[in-house]
């Protein structure tokens, strides 16, 4: 197996760039279906990667799920400016797959604005408190009997119990790159975990309860600097099913974005 989320197959399809998934991209909510971290990745590095500027970086990315995505088959990803702008731009993504009658059809996108960056300010600090350590942390790896999964793909370190406290605060990074023979880049990275942040803070029973999540929004105020990213994340509840994952992403110097997620919570049977 590749050490990698996706291996790129083909650059020139009139599709867009074509690739396959690895086993590391398999959500814990089906074998059949990705995680949302990999594909968000894969997304960005579509909108950063077109009519790319070294100016700019990105300062908001909302991916949006529009159903399951494949982790067998092909799968294209594209990308083109939705609002051009010399200071202010808006880069649109796409990823596709093949639908049940083969045609391949939009699985996800995502809409990312790309700000131009300044010279240096002296501006306030971030009033969020920062993680602890990750020398803190208590490393979690995943039982050996279970089936590889996205899970597997990430160093984990927990700084609370992540599934039942009401604020969850862990580190984590990958293990595998993005793309087979590429290095990620800081936004790569940072999405490669984001996911994650649904799955924290839940206060639910896995066997009892699914919560899909149907969207990821981040917000970025500062790209990540070394490999690990912290999530603090907590959770909220309509009792109708409905719910909403927030959170802030963190470097090992500080908070860098924060994230919100739509959930729609299912009791299981």
């Amino acid at each position: 197996m590749t050490d990698a989320y996706y291996d790129l197959v083909d650059t020139d399809d009139p599709r867009g760039e074509r690739f396959t998934a690895s086993d590391h991209v398999i959500s814990t909510w089906g074998p059949d279906m990705q995680n949302a971290a990999p594909v968000s990745a894969l997304l960005v590095r579509a909108t950063e990667r077109y009519a790319a500027r070294a100016d700019t970086r990105l300062s908001r990315v909302v991916v949006d799920l529009l159903g399951p995505v494949p982790v067998t088959g092909d799968l294209w990803v594209r990308a083109e400016v939705e609002r051009p702008g010399r200071r202010i731009e808006l880069i649109s993504a796409q990823m596709l797959a093949a639908g049940p009658d083969g045609t391949p059809r939009p699985v996800a996108t995502a809409s990312a604005w790309r700000f131009l960056r300044s010279e240096p300010l002296a501006l306030p600090p971030s009033p969020a408190t920062p993680l602890r350590p990750v020398a803190e942390g208590r490393r979690r790896l995943p039982d050996e009997n279970t089936e590889r999964t996205y899970i597997q793909s990430l160093d984990w370190r927990w700084l609370n119990d992540i599934l039942h406290s009401e604020q969850a605060e862990c580190w984590a990074r990958p293990l595998v790159d993005l793309v087979a023979g590429e290095e990620m880049t800081p936004a790569q990275r940072l999405f490669a975990v984001a996911d994650i942040a649904n799955g924290m803070g839940s206060r639910l029973d896995t066997g009892a309860y699914t919560f899909l999540n149907t969207d990821l929004a981040v917000h970025i105020n500062r790209l990540p600097d070394g490999p690990w990213i912290g999530v603090r994340s907590e959770n909220h509840y309509g009792a109708d099913g409905v719910g909403v994952s927030r959170g802030m992403l963190f470097d090992q110097t500080g908070p860098v974005a924060a994230v919100q997620q739509a959930q729609l919570v299912r009791r299981r049977g």
